[in-house]
């Protein structure tokens, strides 16, 4: 008997329904093991970094130290896991390329990790040494920090100056800028991508913006870095302001080089924002200045209460409870005896007549007195939700603040092995609600060389967290108490994938 093509096609089809049906029975997920809708956390696979360019300075020593926290399962070794930085052009003034002659070189990758949990370390004392951009793929890419400490022994600029690369990001907010006299403020922006970005730079003072058309629509070349004077923004010297930086088209990395002529110098990193709560972890137990500058994003005022969260409960500063900041301006105050020899952190909050508007804030901190005073910015940043590490610790001069300012938490911070040698350690903390709690005691066994901080959060509320650096000056700032603080946020090494639920109605069309 003899068949014709329709009937061939029609048993093929059928053939074909039935094995498909069979593979999906046997393949189809058991209740209750993730089949469904419901999303799994997975580790990233890509992280990029940007590191701005250190102070141009023939007195400065620029340390660089790469890391990649180690993941749960302990999985070290992968075929696509790679991770390094690579310098960024400088672009000058009209978007020459200072090194255009070097465009067709292939530069060799600073800080290549191999492996999860074993810190690479870089330094350099070159006065040009360039802004750096990079990526962690693979294993490395959870978790992969890189922290940038340049010292400065002499000059109008001398000081530690500490900053945690930063990812790329389109929208960013700084207070604690000034463009006063006696102040050298520069925006580093730098683009990591092959396509140039669009930049905006808006400023804030006291009673709203300044305007000034000299930031707007500021072109940055791929793979170049650009160093604005935000003094050329605004046309009378202003202090305690703010700066928006907005990116049209594109992604750049923003850091705030702050120089003083008299109070040394720091970088400041972009603020946290938030209409609910601040927190401003890791001021020092021998601060002798602490600014606070604040500036509402929204179209609201704020009013915050103002909290001192020490080592054993939270108050109130006198004489400054409470703080009002309006729409679109920015506020500077002064918060004098504020940590009464005991280190801590600033919380604030809406109060009871609060209209959680946006805020954004930073502290100036001072250490020291007189002409041998040094500063460090201390803007507000996001809890810890589960992990953040803090590369760059070395010796005995390092130190974390860990903040609880909701609830009870429960955290366990790791130090990794050195750079040079040594054996991770652990502890696990308990933190009051309201409290801070200095770490100062925590270092790899036989530690050589530097390591980093991994904090967990294991359980409770919401925890904040804080690395200071404090170094001896040399020379002629050899009774400067250098010191630099970084904040650190969750370092999102995982990622949200959504569930996915086989469906064989797509076999029959859909129906």
């Amino acid at each position: 008997m003899s068949l014709n093509r329709t009937t061939l096609s029609l048993i093929a089809a059928l053939v074909a329904l039935a094995a498909v049906t069979g593979v999906a029975s046997l393949t189809a997920p058991a209740a209750g093991t993730g089949g469904g809708d419901e999303a799994a956390r997975l580790p990233v696979q890509r992280t990029s970094l940007v590191c701005p360019q250190p102070a141009s300075s023939d007195l400065a020593s620029t340390t660089y130290t790469g890391y990649a926290a180690p993941s749960e399962s302990g999985d070290a070794d992968g075929e696509d896991a790679a991770a390094g930085l690579l310098p960024a052009r400088r672009t000058l003034d009209g978007g020459r390329d200072e090194e255009e002659s070097e465009k067709e070189k292939k530069p060799k990758p600073l800080l290549a990790l191999k492996k999860p949990g074993s810190p690479l370390v870089h330094e350099t004392d070159r006065a040009d040494a360039p802004a750096l951009t990079g990526s962690a793929e693979g294993v490395l890419a959870p978790g992969w920090t890189v922290q940038q400490t340049t010292s400065i022994s002499a000059g109008p600029g001398r000081g530690l100056l500490g900053i945690n690369c930063t990812a790329p990001d389109t929208d960013f907010w700084f207070t604690g800028v000034s463009t006063a006299e006696g102040r050298h403020d520069y925006v580093h922006l730098t683009n990591p991508d092959k396509a140039p970005a669009t930049v905006d730079l808006q400023v804030y003072g006291k009673d709203g913006e300044l305007r000034t058309d000299s930031g707007t629509g500021l072109n940055v070349p791929g793979g170049a870095t650009i160093p604005v004077l935000l003094s050329t923004l605004t046309a009378k010297p202003a202090t305690n302001v703010s700066l928006n930086v907005a990116v049209r088209a594109g992604r750049v990395g923003a850091q705030i080089q702050a120089v003083d002529e008299e109070l040394g110098s720091d970088w400041i990193a972009a603020s946290a924002r938030s209409e609910e709560r601040l927190v401003l972890p890791g001021i020092p137990a021998d601060a002798t200045g602490v600014r606070l500058v604040a500036h509402a994003t929204g179209g609201k005022d704020a009013e915050l209460a103002v909290k001192f969260a020490g080592p054993t409960s939270s108050i109130s500063p006198a004489g400054n409870e409470t703080l009002h900041v309006k729409s679109g301006m920015t506020t500077a105050v002064d918060l004098k005896n504020l940590t009464r020899g005991e280190a801590g952190s600033l919380v604030l909050e809406p109060s009871e007549d609060g209209s959680g508007s946006p805020v954004v804030a930073t502290l100036r901190v001072l250490r020291g007195k007189g002409e041998k005073q040094e500063t460090a910015f201390i803007p507000a940043t996001e809890a810890v939700t589960s992990r953040a590490t803090a590369a760059g610790s070395e010796g005995k001069d390092s130190s974390l603040s860990l903040v609880a300012p909701a609830g009870t938490a429960k955290v366990r911070v790791t130090a990794s092995a050195g750079s040079e040698g040594g054996k991770p350690a652990k502890k696990t903390y308990t933190l009051k609600a309201g409290t801070t709690r200095l770490v100062d005691d925590l270092r790899p066994d036989g530690a050589k060389g530097h390591f980093a901080y991994t904090v967990e959060r294991l359980s409770g509320g919401p925890v904040h967290l804080a690395r200071t650096v404090k170094s001896k000056g040399s020379g002629s700032a050899k009774d400067v108490p250098m010191f630099t603080v970084q904040t650190y946020p969750d370092d999102r090494s995982t990622v949200a994938v959504p569930g996915a639920r086989q469906d064989l109605t797509v076999l029959n069309g859909g129906s």
